[in-house]
């Protein structure tokens, strides 16, 4: 029996709408990344990109838990000497809470070419509204499995 390598020609994509309203945001993240990467097709092939697009709306909803809001801090580095900045993610959320989902699910992509071709494919906004209504994407709900039980 031989091997099954799915070939370019052969992926189907589709778009996936997400509410991240009341969403924790590691477990959202690790599906979204599942999503993008394309694991949840039967015909998963990992060094070929054969995910799905994902469309996020309601990202400054998006829950944490612990004490991450007021603890974490994102580091990045201008590229000069002494240019070492950290943000806070209160700071952040606050400013641009797109890019704390962004960042989150980055992290759990493969950090190669693919990975950087697969977050290309991540939509996030703010609010409910998104520019791909043309997309007909089809509505994913997660609430179940990823809020915490309280």
């Amino acid at each position: 029996m031989k091997t099954y390598t799915a070939k370019p020609s052969e992926i189907v994509r589709k778009w996936i709408l997400i509410d991240a309203t009341d969403l924790v945001l590691g477990r959202l993240s690790s599906e979204v990344a599942q999503l993008l990467r394309g694991k949840h097709k039967p015909t998963f092939t990992p060094h070929i990109d054969m995910g799905d697009f994902v469309i996020i709306v309601n990202a400054e909803k998006v829950r944490l838990t612990g004490n991450k809001e007021e603890y974490k801090t994102y580091f990045r580095h201008t590229g000069y000497p002494g240019g070492t900045r950290f943000t806070s993610l209160k700071e952040l959320r606050s400013t641009r809470p797109e890019e704390v989902i962004v960042h989150a699910v980055k992290g759990m992509l493969p950090h190669n070419r693919l990975g950087r071709q697969l977050i290309k494919k991540l939509k996030v906004y703010r609010g409910s509204e998104h520019p791909h209504q043309a997309q007909q994407p089809e509505t994913w709900n997660l609430k179940k499995e990823l809020s915490v039980n309280e």
